[in-house]
């Protein structure tokens, strides 16, 4: 196998195959901008060409595609605008942080042997035919071994086809985030049994979520955040028994929240906020010990803080502001050693703020405003010697506010 790396003087040079993976250095700041040079198709027996973070302008010479040994391209990071030729031999194709434009070309899907592609970050947009449909997905559905597949941010503004159910059983990662992507996730996606994987943010994806996603038993990651999503919440997700990261913020889920979710013990990350959730939080939640980060803020939810929150001994982020809970803060919180991050605005607790919580030795940040909490601020909070913000206005609390610890470099 020969490995071309193009070094700070601009040469190419081929390389036997190591026995170890070789460092390539980025040239990136320490060397003008250039393009890469024609004869670069003098190494007729290349087969890995890495040319990450090399300040490559212009377009990639189409004597690149006819090195038939060529397997992986590697040029991540530079500032090429144009060109994406045929290549029969590739198995990874990484063209992302460039300035490439124009349509996913649908002769990608010639490459009957790629393994991974990586458009992202680039200005591609979506058909320029009369179909809103995004057609270079249909013809990947010819890339049998396609493993990963990164088009995130890139302004395409289509509608996902319902050919994805046909994109290959080896797939494991898509990245679509930020792509203007638009209606519904079509019924297909649960035929990718093998994903691991999903990301498709910050986009403008509507409708429910189909009740296929059961079938993506592998699932590690599944963020939908920032959609128009609206509806329940699926108990259909309380299948992934595997997800470990689960991101379903700023969209319209209604209805209460599928207790079956506590089902999942892999759970690391839960971002539901800024939904229209009602109802109370499952008791079945205290069930996720491994659980970092719980965020529930800014839906509709009610009741009391159940004393089992104390369970969530991992936690570091616990935000269930903007809510409507009422009764107490569980003296349990304060056992909670790992929170750093603790907001429960704008809800409607009573009672005192717990003494325990100078127990909270890691805690940065504890917003308790705008409740209907009462009695002092205890001066236990003295001990927090990381606390960097700390607000308890618009409440009922009464006596002197502590002066020791972090509290002698707050502003009043």
């Amino acid at each position: 196998m020969g490995i071309a790396i193009l070094n700070a003087d601009g040469d190419g040079m081929v390389f036997p195959a190591p026995s170890l993976p070789i460092a390539i250095p980025s040239c990136k700041g320490s060397v003008a901008s250039r393009e890469i040079p024609q004869e670069i198709n003098n190494l007729l027996i290349l087969e890995l060409l890495a040319l990450e973070n090399t300040n490559l302008i212009g377009l990639i010479p189409s004597s690149i595609f006819n090195i038939t040994s060529l397997k992986n391209l590697n040029l991540l990071e530079n500032n090429l605008t144009d060109s994406i030729s045929n290549a029969s031999q590739l198995t990874s194709l990484d063209l992302r942080l460039n300035a490439f434009t124009g349509s996913i070309p649908n002769s990608l899907g010639n490459l009957a042997r790629l393994q991974h592609l990586g458009l992202g970050m680039n200005y591609f947009v979506g058909d320029s035919s009369s179909s809103t449909e995004l057609s270079f997905l249909d013809s990947l559905t010819n890339c049998r071994h396609l493993r990963r597949l990164w088009v995130d941010e890139n302004p395409l503004n289509g509608i996902l086809p319902a050919s994805i159910a046909n994109l290959s059983s080896s797939l494991e990662n898509i990245d679509a985030g930020s792509c203007g992507i638009k209606g519904n996730i079509p019924d297909g996606i649960g035929n990718l049994s093998n994903l691991i994987f999903l990301n498709l943010p910050e986009n403008d994806l509507s409708g429910l979520i189909p009740t296929t996603i059961k079938g993506l038993r592998k699932l590690q990651v599944l963020n939908l955040g920032e959609n128009r999503i609206q509806g329940f919440t699926p108990e259909d997700l309380c299948n992934l028994l595997n997800l470990g990261a689960l991101r379903f913020n700023k969209n319209n889920f209604s209805g209460s929240i599928p207790a079956c979710l506590g089902n999942i013990t892999s759970l690391i990350y839960l971002y539901l906020h800024s939904n229209i959730l009602t109802s109370s939080i499952p008791t079945s939640f205290w069930s996720l010990t491994d659980l970092l980060v719980l965020d529930l803020s800014s839906n509709s939810l009610s009741g009391r803080l159940s004393p089992e929150i104390g369970n969530l001994k991992s936690a570091t982020v616990i935000d269930l502001s903007m809510n409507q809970f009422s009764g107490d803060i569980p003296s349990t919180i304060a056992g909670l050693q790992m929170l750093i991050h603790l907001p429960l605005s704008r809800n409607i607790i009573h009672g005192p703020i717990p003494e325990s919580f100078g127990n909270l030795i890691n805690l940065e940040f504890l917003d308790l405003s705008q409740n209907n909490l009462s009695g002092m601020i205890p001066k236990s909070l003295e001990a927090l010697l990381y606390l960097k913000y700390f607000n308890a206005s618009f409440n009922r609390l009464k006596g002197e506010i502590p002066t020791g610890g972090a509290f002698a470099n707050f502003t009043y």
